[in-house]
């Protein structure tokens, strides 16, 4: 149901998904998530690395991430789908442009400081870094900004993301996002839209 309902409440207290529900144990934030189900299932290590220093470099990323690749690749989806669809009226083209200039500088940082000549973010392996970063970038590719297009590095790494999840596996994934344009088309509830217009247009500022 709604992430805001009293219902989402007992899973999560911050009334935010991504949320867990594992038997009576609950748990927010997506990179909590992993990491718990990483170590509950003892995943390949290659995912968390063992080894302090690689599994530090996943931190570091995790860490760089959030304020960096997170803050700007989802406004994309906001700003060209999903706060017209529920205001009615599309941004200005400057407001795109200004989050586009951020991404860029921050996948500019991502390849020189985190993917240098690597094959994946910690090294030969892909790891949870390289899965928290690909379902960002993939967010801009869903609403027609393609932010490998010009990259070869960036396309490279892509590329040897997907095969490693598996393609199939790593489209379906993310079937939602490359066909969130769709949305576009869909009526939605007007009280909805009186709740949600507000709260959208803040996550922007």
């Amino acid at each position: 149901g709604p992430s805001n309902s009293e219902g989402a409440a007992k899973v999560s207290l911050l009334k935010k998904v991504p949320a867990l529900k594992d038997g009576d144990f609950t748990l927010a934030e997506c990179t909590a998530i992993l990491l718990y189900l990483s170590r509950k299932y003892n995943t390949p290590d290659h995912w968390y690395p063992s080894d302090i220093r690689k599994r530090a470099q996943v931190d570091e990323y995790l860490s760089w991430h959030h304020a960096n690749i997170r803050a700007s690749a989802p406004k994309t989806m906001w700003i060209k789908v999903l706060i017209p669809l529920f205001t009615g009226q599309p941004l200005p083209a400057e407001k795109l442009q200004e989050v586009m200039e951020g991404l860029s500088a921050s996948l500019k940082q991502f390849e020189e400081r985190f993917l240098q000549d690597k094959a994946f973010i910690i090294g030969s392996e892909i790891s949870l870094a390289d899965l928290v970063a690909i379902v960002e970038l993939m967010q801009p590719v869903g609403v027609g900004c393609d932010v490998f297009e010009d990259r070869p590095r960036l396309m490279e790494w892509r590329r040897r993301v997907e095969e490693a999840v598996g393609k199939e596996l790593f489209f379906q994934a993310h079937e939602m996002i490359l066909n969130i344009k769709e949305l576009s088309n869909i009526q939605i509830d007007p009280q909805l839209k009186e709740h949600l217009a507000p709260v959208l247009m803040k996550m922007l500022k």
